[in-house]
């Protein structure tokens, strides 16, 4: 008899309305995919970057969002929402060699992306262009975790 393993990849993907609901939406997306393919290791940091994503998509848009989960393989995990807006913030819009500094200490918010270049091994975001019907495309903002860095280092 032959037996076969499963794929170490694959990919979920969930349409999120604009709703304050969305970032508990996404985390209970996350914590299920993540158990369900045995990646309890890297549910606290994918949990807290992914709320924050999708948290951000929702206060500084009024459409929906959507969240994909790929696993692409030897443990790596990429995380990408996407919005209708088309501003890019940092860290997303630098090279992940580049950091950004921190928040001021009195600020009311900017700090949450910064925990993706504290925690994710890659990170990104992709304009889209204008769609025919004069409605921005919006973006797409990525993180990756690596298999060396699925202890939430």
């Amino acid at each position: 008899m032959v037996t076969v393993s499963p794929p170490d990849t694959w990919v979920y993907a969930l349409r999120l309305p604009h709703d304050p609901r969305a970032a508990r939406v996404a985390r209970m997306t996350v914590r299920a995919a993540l158990n369900g393919h045995g990646m309890r290791e890297a549910l606290d940091v994918v949990e807290l970057l992914t709320s924050e994503l999708v948290t951000n998509a929702y206060r500084h848009t009024k459409g929906p969002a959507s969240l994909r989960l790929t696993a692409l393989g030897d443990g790596r995990l990429r995380v990408g929402v996407w919005d209708t807006s088309s501003h890019i913030p940092a860290p997303f819009d630098k090279p992940p060699g580049d950091r950004v500094p921190p928040a001021p200490v009195d600020a009311d918010s900017g700090r949450g992306l910064i925990l993706v270049q504290e925690h994710a091994d890659s990170w990104g975001g992709w304009h889209l262009g204008d769609s025919l019907l004069d409605r921005g495309a919006g973006k797409l903002l990525w993180f990756e975790v690596g298999a060396g860095r699925m202890d939430g280092r």
